[in-house]
């Protein structure tokens, strides 16, 4: 009975030794995989938070920009229309036909070139009646003087009385005044069949021509009209609230439709002390030079009056200021430095909220580059790569800010 007990126990155990050698073995399997899938992860988070750490944003042109030096303007926008200084309209002085028109519309001319030519029949006959009547005028005045000196003879002699003597005397004054008479009209046919020549008053561009040859003029019939455009001026209509802002002397900037790529220059003359009626604005007088002609008369201008101006200092777009609660508030800028990116407080000037730009007097110095839009990521320490020849451009200043 304890043999077969013995023998039984024996074997159990027999079985019972690989199946706890086994789970021990299993056991430390699973611990040592446990460990390496623990040392693994651990491995990869950390080459996850070098690789995020060191990522590169890379910028387009249009995510920066390059600070710039120049002035910045406030200007008060103005529209109007552009009116030649000086304009004129030629008439007719005498009644003639016309002989001649010797100048069309568009046609540059000269002061005192002949634009018109008159018939000169009639006047030229009436300068020769005028030049027989002072030539009657004079006879008769040498005729009464020398009946006065005759007279006198006899007044000394006593053959006349004093009375006739006095009579004859008058007809010496009358035939004088006569004489000046006569000499007056003929001057006047005389200017007048100069007149027949009509002449421009000014150098300028013809610009309407009013008569055909053939016709019948009268005097103060208009002929042409005249335009000198070296010099325009631009009638503005102005807010009356915004009239103590402008001053005479003040610069204008405007472009005209067709001259996209131009801007014109000019400065307030005068101001209207009265406003339009029915409106609340008033007129200001911008004088314009034109001296290449590039305007013409009519043309519909739109710009400004600078009303304050800047040095020439460093600009930036209004879009790359950011308030990141550093300084006391004061605005910042995110600056592009090696590649990197800086958080530069910068100190602001004259702001032009239609230009979108700012001046800057403290911070920034022209070529910087800063970003001037708001990228998911993008924040100071942040590493970016900017387009190859913006790159350039900047490790070429960077050298040279060093040297």
């Amino acid at each position: 009975m304890n043999k077969l007990s013995t023998s039984t126990s024996g074997r159990r155990m027999r079985w019972r030794l690989p199946l706890i050698a086994a789970l021990i073995a299993g056991l430390g399997g699973g611990g040592w995989m446990f460990m390496h899938a623990k040392d693994s992860n651990a491995v990869e988070k950390k080459d996850a938070k070098a690789e995020k750490k060191q990522e590169i944003f890379e910028l387009t042109r249009a995510d920066f920009a390059t600070v710039e030096a120049r002035e910045l303007r406030v200007a008060l926008p103005v529209s109007g229309t552009l009116t030649p200084l000086n304009q004129a309209t030629v008439k007719s002085k005498v009644a003639a036909e016309v002989r001649e028109t010797l100048v069309q519309e568009g046609m540059p001319v000269a002061r005192g070139q002949a634009v018109v030519r008159l018939d000169t029949a009639d006047l030229a006959a009436r300068v020769a009646t005028q030049q027989a009547a002072l030539e009657e005028a004079k006879a008769r005045l040498s005729l009464a003087q020398k009946t006065q000196e005759s007279n006198h003879a006899l007044l000394k002699q006593k053959y006349i009385s004093q009375n006739a003597f006095d009579t004859a005397a008058s007809q010496v004054e009358l035939a004088q005044a006569a004489v000046k008479s006569a000499a007056a009209q003929l001057d006047i046919a005389r200017r007048a069949l100069e007149d027949a020549t009509v002449r421009a008053p000014f150098d300028g561009i013809v610009s309407k021509r009013l008569v055909q040859t053939g016709e019948k003029v009268a005097p103060d019939m208009p002929l042409f009209a005249l335009v000198d455009l070296k010099q325009l001026i631009f009638e503005a209509q102005v807010p009356a609230s915004e009239i103590p802002r402008v001053k005479p002397g003040q610069a204008v900037a405007f472009h005209v439709d067709g001259y996209a790529g131009r801007t014109f220059n000019g400065k307030v003359a005068r101001i209207n002390p009265a406003a339009e009626a029915g409106s609340r604005s008033m007129t200001v007088y911008i004088e314009v030079a034109n001296k290449d002609g590039a305007l013409k008369g009519g043309m519909f201008a739109k710009g400004g009056i600078t009303l304050e101006k800047s040095e020439v200092m460093p600009l930036v777009p209004v879009t790359a200021l950011r308030q990141d609660g550093n300084a006391g508030g004061a605005p910042t800028v995110y600056k592009i430095d090696n590649g990197k990116v800086v958080a530069q407080p910068v100190k602001l000037g004259l702001r032009n909220e239609d230009e979108g730009m700012a001046e800057v007097t403290s911070g920034l110095a022209a070529g910087n580059q800063v970003i001037i839009v708001k990228l998911d990521g993008v924040k100071p320490g942040s590493s970016v790569k900017l387009p190859e020849s913006d790159a350039v451009k900047q490790a070429a200043s960077a050298a040279g800010r060093k040297g």
